[in-house]
């Protein structure tokens, strides 16, 4: 059967569907399903909070009996393997459905083309890739993850008329208005993780959290790149860190001299589980049926320095990246490296003490960093702050989509200058938008998934 304007009609609304639970599905990607009959939708879900049940089970149990000789519209393919919950492909043939339209295939090898093929022996039509660019879009975090073993990453930028992001010496400056920073918020709701750098910690003293009425419980996962944990016990961050999760990245020189392991730091240890995020870095690249279930011995879960394979990270090279002039250990922006070994060994207790995850991974080498973070759940990262910090995931090829506010404000004297302009926006990015928020311009740019 051909395509038809209704089954993109119906295949657009299953899309927009699908967003409501964005960052709210643990490591379960958010898919959007509708169970139409005779061009009414009869049944119709959304990825479950937390990631169970899928949508097409719940879809099905709304539409019940009418859902025999219906057509079932399906963001990404059902899953086919038995995990925690048994196939959505046996569910949909259970069920009686006549046909099924995929907007897009499941990377996942255990399902890729699977699902389709389980469908079509039961005689089912199956008619896949309907409108495959807005359907790739919308998983992008979740297809990032499965195929490039690392979180899809966001930049965000705010630049005033002058260029600039903020004002040397006054911590956090208002560029964008009210409209925008409201817009911001809703990114951080559907993302699963913010990262800034130490300089912007201390100097802006930010919270990161989500503000908007409704969506507080939506934060993300606070990540800071602090190599000599200069981060004060006094920081919001930290005072904070009990009730929305935090992880300092700390330099691979100071982990605690009492490590186990042949000296390893405590990140490479097997037996290591995260802390105040909850989330077990044993887990494996996500999947549709068996998420957060534990890897075999011989899978890679270490944050160490060793190399990553070309895979690891798209655009990352093999060379390291150099470290960010003003934030190497020693001479982090805003903190100084303590003395001695023992006064290393109390800030790192003080913040444990307080909630904070200290993991041990070079803050420099975004493409061993980013897979690690994937291993732990996270397959969504906004990086927000400092220009250094923007530079560094820009210059290491593993920004994935900009968003870059021009405001109509001007900072002036001692202003900090964009590490990005519209005017040099990377090669590989293509502009997908502009909206106006007030008097701010929104632009944003993406990568090919």
């Amino acid at each position: 059967m051909s395509i038809t304007p209704h089954d993109e009609r119906f295949m657009a609304a299953a899309i927009r569907l699908s967003r409501w639970h964005l960052g709210r599905t643990a490591t379960n990607p958010s898919v959007g399903c509708l169970i139409v009959r005779d061009g009414v939708i009869v049944g119709r879900a959304v990825t479950a909070l937390s990631g169970r049940p899928h949508a097409e089970t719940q879809a099905l149990a709304e539409a019940g009996a009418l859902a025999r000789g219906a057509t079932a519209y399906v963001t990404l393919e059902p899953c086919s393997h038995h995990g925690r919950t048994p196939p959505c492909s046996e569910a949909l043939i259970a069920y009686g459905v006549a046909r099924v339209v995929i907007s897009v295939t499941d990377p996942d090898p255990r399902v890729s083309g699977r699902g389709i093929a389980m469908l079509r022996e039961a005689g089912i039509e199956v008619d896949a890739g309907v409108l495959e660019a807005e359907g790739r879009h919308s998983l992008a975090a979740y297809l990032t993850r499965q195929t490039k073993n690392r979180p899809y990453v966001t930049l965000k930028l705010a630049v005033s008329a002058d260029g600039m992001i903020g004002r040397q010496g006054e911590g956090q400056v208002a560029i964008t208005g009210p409209l925008a920073r409201a817009q911001v918020q809703a990114l951080r709701a559907e993302t699963d993780a913010i990262l800034v750098g130490i300089g912007t910690a201390i100097a802006d003293d930010p919270l990161l959290t989500v503000r908007s009425p409704g969506l507080e419980s939506q934060s993300p996962i606070r990540i800071v790149l602090d190599p000599s944990l200069a981060l004060p016990l006094t920081s919001k961050l930290v005072e904070t860190a009990r009730q929305v999760p935090i992880i300092v990245v700390a330099s691979e020189e100071v982990w605690p001299l009492s490590a186990d392991a042949e000296g390893l730091p405590p990140s490479a240890l097997s037996d290591y589980r995260g802390r105040a995020t909850g989330l077990d870095p044993s887990f494996g690249p996500p999947t549709r049926g068996e998420m957060g279930k534990e890897r075999g011995p011989n899978s890679p879960v270490s944050v160490s320095n060793k190399s990553p394979s070309v895979n690891a990270a798209q655009g990352a090279g093999s060379d390291p990246i150099s470290p960010l002039v003003g934030e190497m250990p020693g001479r982090a922006e805003g903190g100084n490296l303590p003395a001695d070994a023992t006064d290393m060994d109390s800030r790192r207790a003080a913040l444990e003490a307080a909630g904070v995850e200290v993991v041990h991974c070079n803050p420099y080498h975004p493409e061993v960093l980013l897979p690690a973070l994937a291993t732990r759940g996270i397959s969504s990262l906004l990086v927000e702050g400092g220009a250094k910090t923007a530079r560094l995931f820009l210059e290491a090829g593993l920004v994935d989509r900009i968003q870059l506010y021009q405001a109509p404000v001007v900072i002036g004297e001692r202003g900090i200058e964009s590490p990005l302009q519209k005017t040099d926006i990377p090669s590989g990015f293509a502009h997908t938008g502009t909206r106006m928020f007030g008097e701010d311009r929104l632009d944003e740019y993406e990568r090919r998934l």
